[in-house]
């Protein structure tokens, strides 16, 4: 069965969540809707929902964090529960084993672990474009990726990142075997600090080049897509196709949740940071540069100027981006980027497809 066709699972005594029989097609769509009916958020019938965040909480998750401390989830008949990871390779894992709900994750992440058989499927873009960025100090006297001929470049391991560089470079007519690289995990806005490296590939433009600006460093900032990468949508929320052909009820009824939060945190830049803060006091520490992040993170949880609906993903997009990794070797083998991706479950998307 396609994850696009939806269907109710009749068996779990949970599913009733706003009082009503959530077995009719006209009362899953409006579950579905982006004002989902209000329920009694003391109601013991409330379904617990798991969702395995990508990292600690971060602006990247201020839709997520308003969502639950407003409420919405409890509107929404869920009980949620949010989980930090310790590695940000746990999740795809988890919910493809079925130990969580849904995950957030990343496009590459997502076609790599399909194409070793894992039943995975992105149900809404997070933020839907990069934001993993090449990064660079005047100290290391770099204007444009042309200079990088000769250069140290960090990076924080990640296989395919290393492909990205290749990218960039053969864009930038500099021969990758005159660039060294070095692999320094976390420690990349460190490495160009101190001046082990003189430019680093990795870190987040909404994060780190964020808080390089705010700390007079002058840094410059490249999303990769700018430097010849294709476009891809960095962050998704994922989940297993057996729980979206199950069961997806819960699924639209969590995405129009996180859509009404997405908006609320939006429109509400003070109490995004609020809950970015609550949800990890260390970042209350510079609250001045976490406020910064979060309002350069808002536009882009909003889909820049809400020009497409919530969530929305662009199977052209991706299948381009798919190509590009077949063809750098970034996959062993070609895939049907619709095949990975499904929008059925967006608000105002969500159908029925029968009992069967």
């Amino acid at each position: 069965m396609n994850p696009g066709q939806v269907r109710t699972r009749r068996s779990r005594a949970t599913v009733p969540v706003l009082g009503l029989a959530l077995a009719s097609a006209t009362l899953l769509l409006a579950a579905c809707s982006s004002k989902p009916e209000t329920v009694d958020p003391s109601d013991p019938q409330r379904t617990p929902v798991s969702v395995a965040l990508d990292w600690y909480a971060n602006p990247d998750h201020a839709g997520f964090l308003v969502a639950r401390d407003e409420g919405f989830f409890d509107d929404a008949g869920l009980e949620v529960d949010l989980q930090e990871p310790t590695d940000p390779s746990l999740p795809l894992k988890l919910v493809a084993a079925g130990e969580v709900d849904l995950a957030i994750s990343y496009q590459p992440e997502v076609l790599l672990a399909r194409e070793k058989g894992s039943e995975v499927v992105a149900v809404a873009s997070l933020v839907g474009r990069p934001l993993t960025s090449m990064i660079w100090l005047p100290a290391s006297k770099i204007r444009s990726a042309a200079d990088l001929k000769g250069k140290t470049v960090s990076t924080a391991g990640i296989p395919y990142q290393k492909d990205y560089l290749e990218t960039i470079l053969r864009r930038a007519g500099v021969n990758p075997g005159t660039v060294r690289t070095v692999s320094v995990g976390q420690g990349l806005i460190p490495s160009i600090i101190s001046g082990r490296a003189d430019a680093t590939l990795g870190p987040f433009w909404n994060i780190e080049g964020v808080k390089l600006k705010l700390e007079g460093r002058k840094p410059t900032v490249k999303p990769v897509d700018r430097l010849g990468v294709p476009s891809y949508d960095e962050l998704v929320l994922v989940a297993n196709r057996k729980r979206l052909v199950e069961d997806p009820t819960d699924i639209c009824l969590f995405i129009s949740a996180l859509s009404r939060g997405t908006k609320e945190a939006v429109a509400r830049p003070g109490l995004a940071t609020a809950s970015v803060v609550a949800a990890n006091p260390a970042l209350g520490r510079d609250r001045k540069a976490t406020r910064a992040q979060v309002e350069a993170t808002l536009p882009l949880l909003a889909g820049e100027g809400g020009s497409r609906p919530f969530g929305y993903m662009s199977s052209v997009e991706w299948q381009r981006f798919t190509n590009w990794a077949f063809e750098n070797g970034v996959l062993e083998e070609s895939q049907r980027a619709v095949d990975a991706l499904s929008n059925d479950y967006l608000p105002g998307e969500c159908i029925e497809s029968g009992s069967g």
